[in-house]
């Protein structure tokens, strides 16, 4: 392969363990550190795009937020300092992205939802290329759900407040839930 690449934990959020290997060299230490939090560690291609990312509420059919994107102050990419420092990201909800490009985020974010057969809320992120490339990046199953976050803040610029989204969730759960206890008849 082709440096830089991104080395990381495959079962961890909040890009903690997630290094950029910019020359052979660093790829050990980086492979170190991503297997000290997973066992299981993933290494892909560094992927220079505009980070747009997509809420998704629902079961059997989820609607999509209209996307986001995330504008990194603070570093080179979208790390944990970007993420959860003062001023170290900025989100655009909705992304100033052309409206085929955001239809097609919005599709690939339920499909990749439905693919993977989630349930209630999700978020995807994805890397959109300067030649309009969409890429997913990640499948997001537990996104942080505080009246801050990006998930919350993606249905937000839809006009769907935080209260509805808390009761949208629960009555998704429900209906699992009673879904479920037929099964055990």
């Amino acid at each position: 392969f082709s440096f830089p690449v991104v080395i990381k934990p495959a079962r961890l959020g909040s890009s903690i363990g997630i290094s950029v290997a910019k020359e052979e060299n660093e790829l050990e230490a980086a492979i170190n550190l991503a297997r000290s939090h997973d066992e299981k560690i993933l290494i892909e291609p560094f992927v220079t795009g505009r980070e747009i990312e997509c809420s998704i509420l629902g079961n059997d059919n989820p609607i999509a937020s209209p996307p986001g994107e995330i504008i990194v102050l603070k570093n080179d990419w979208y790390d944990y300092t970007a993420k959860y420092s003062k001023n170290g990201m900025r989100l655009v909800a909705p992304a100033e992205i052309d409206e085929a490009i955001s239809d097609r985020v919005r599709l690939l974010s339920i499909k990749a939802f439905q693919a993977c057969d989630c349930a209630g809320m999700a978020r995807v992120d994805f890397f959109v290329e300067k030649d309009g490339n969409v890429l997913i990046n990640e499948l997001n199953t537990l996104p942080g759900f505080t009246s801050t976050s990006v998930y919350a803040k993606l249905f937000e610029a839809s006009g769907i407040t935080y209260q509805t989204l808390v009761s949208q969730l629960i009555e998704y759960a429900l209906e699992r839930y009673s879904r479920r206890l037929k099964l055990q008849h």
